[in-house]
């Protein structure tokens, strides 16, 4: 993780993240059944899946979002001045996660606007996550709310 935090204000329309990959593995979806109590076969019996149009297990959808949301927070840059996440306007399941494949996560600036307070304003993320042969296994838009460089300067000046 960095140590550079960047602000609503330093995140400029057009800029691009491109994250570090992580392996999607079968304990991760078996946990991930686990926790959510989402155990559909197609997920967590081998045997079954086999008989399925994927040909083997696949990733929960929703665990490829999950570790999307992970992998941006890995990044170190957003963490310190994300206020809240607003919202997922559009996600899109492009095509099977299966065991043993490698994600990455793009992002781009999409569009940002400064709210009615000063001190925050809203981004909206275009995100796409790729796998190892450079494929978008889903996409979408992710909207989070930023401190502003505002906010940031108040808060300096009520601790001194």
């Amino acid at each position: 993780m960095t140590e550079e935090n960047l602000c609503f204000d330093d995140i400029e329309k057009g800029q691009q993240y491109l994250t570090v990959s992580r392996i999607v593995t079968g304990k991760d979806v078996m946990e991930f059944a686990r926790l959510t109590g989402d155990h559909n076969r197609l997920h967590t019996d081998p045997e079954y899946a086999k008989g399925t149009a994927f040909g083997a297990p696949i990733a929960h959808g929703l665990l490829t979002l999950s570790v999307a949301n992970g992998l941006y927070m890995q990044l170190g840059l957003f963490e310190r001045y994300t206020v809240a996440n607003l919202g997922i306007e559009s996600w899109n399941f492009k095509k099977p996660v299966f065991f043993g494949d490698s994600l990455h996560v793009q992002l781009w600036l999409e569009s940002k606007r400064q709210t009615s307070d000063p001190r925050r304003g809203v981004i909206r993320w275009k995100v796409t996550v790729i796998n190892q042969n450079g494929e978008a296994v889903a996409d979408g838009i992710w909207v989070k709310m930023f401190l502003t460089r505002a906010a940031i300067e108040q808060t300096k000046e009520e601790t001194v």
